[in-house]
């Protein structure tokens, strides 16, 4: 596929290709039936070119995948590998991720992930991990739901462990440096473009993971300082 192919011609490609949708499908409560068959359903939120759904997918032939993101020019990437490569159990979904109710059920996603988002370093609300974004994924997950993230930001990450200690939620893994594990689990392998390039630039890579809860975040609450929170051990994969 030429390097020079435009936005236009990406978006009418993604529209015609079998495994992307957008706003206007119909597919709240309907994921199963897409997918032809009753396996879990994991959300990648934000997830660009789609590179960590579709390692997760390769991984995990019994479970559904769904990328989630406003860019189609970048959906369309991840959309193409899927098809070339024959990865039947990804799907990719172009919409608002505030939106995100209006395309999924109540509890029809059993897990999510989010992966090296824009920390929105001076628009808290709008950081996909948020209080205002966790009361928008607790509308289609069940409470003992896994969220997982991994982010090279440091404000992204306490940001997090911010939510976690606000809301009393269930911590299962909190690792400051991926890399430095021994050994790193699998699904903690896949890179995406951009985290190639925080690595080569010496960043470390976190990764956290909890339960989503069912408890309301109040927005107007905040932590004044750090969170220094125990690291649970990382004894289940995902």
């Amino acid at each position: 596929m030429s390097k020079g192919k435009n936005k236009l011609e990406k978006f009418a490609e993604f529209d015609a290709f079998p495994n992307t949708l957008d706003y206007s499908h119909e597919t709240r409560g309907r994921w199963h039936e897409i997918f032809g068959n009753s396996n879990p359903i994991v959300v990648e939120f934000a997830c660009g070119k789609g590179e960590y759904s579709i390692g997760l997918a390769r991984m995990n032939a019994n479970i559904n995948y769904i990328g989630v993101d406003i860019k189609g020019n970048r959906l369309w990437k991840g959309a193409k590998i899927a098809l070339e490569d024959g990865i039947e159990n990804v799907r990719f979904l172009r919409i608002e991720i505030d939106k995100a109710p209006e395309y999924f059920a109540p509890n029809e996603v059993s897990e999510a992930w989010i992966t090296f988002p824009d920390p929105q370093p001076h628009k808290r609300p709008k950081r996909l991990i948020s209080g205002r974004f966790l009361n928008i994924y607790r509308q289609i997950m069940p409470s003992t739901a896994k969220m997982n993230i991994k982010t090279d930001s440091d404000l992204f990450y306490q940001t997090a462990l911010e939510q976690i200690t606000l809301d009393q939620l269930i911590c299962e893994a909190n690792i400051d440096d991926v890399y430095n594990m021994s050994p790193v689990p699998e699904f903690l392998k896949i890179r995406t473009f951009y985290e190639s390039i925080w690595l080569a630039e010496g960043k470390k890579i976190k990764y956290v993971r909890f339960q989503i809860g069912n408890a309301k975040s109040d927005e107007s609450k905040r932590l004044e300082l750090p969170v220094d929170m125990p690291f649970p051990p990382l004894t289940q994969t995902a």
